[in-house]
């Protein structure tokens, strides 16, 4: 089993969600966080002062998936994610060693 953890631009995500549903992913967690990579942040200008925002808003979204899933879950994140400007995000896999569903006690890939 993996998990798969994506950070993406906010306005992308209801694509992603729809491409994921549409593959047969059932699970998904996603949070508001605030970064930057390459893109360094931007000026903006308020009330006629300019600042700089150094962290950008992005969803952080985890996905526990079976090993047999992965690739194609990174094709769909990476196609519906994409917008092909700087910022478009990061996908990051790790191994998950154990899961349990709270409810029923299952574990392993009979709780995801």
């Amino acid at each position: 089993m993996k998990m798969i953890t994506a950070v993406i631009k906010p306005f992308k995500l209801d694509d992603v969600r729809e491409a994921l549903s549409g593959v047969g992913v059932q699970g998904i967690t996603a949070t508001e966080v605030k970064g930057f990579g390459r893109q360094k942040g931007h000026t903006e200008l308020y009330r006629g002062a300019e600042y700089v925002v150094d962290f950008l808003p992005k969803v952080r979204l985890e996905i526990a998936a079976d090993d047999s899933a992965v690739d194609q879950i990174i094709e769909v994140l990476t196609k519906a994610a994409a917008t092909g400007k700087i910022g478009d995000g990061k996908i990051f896999v790790s191994d998950l060693e154990q899961v349990i569903r709270i409810r029923t006690g299952e574990s392993g890939s009979d709780a995801l």
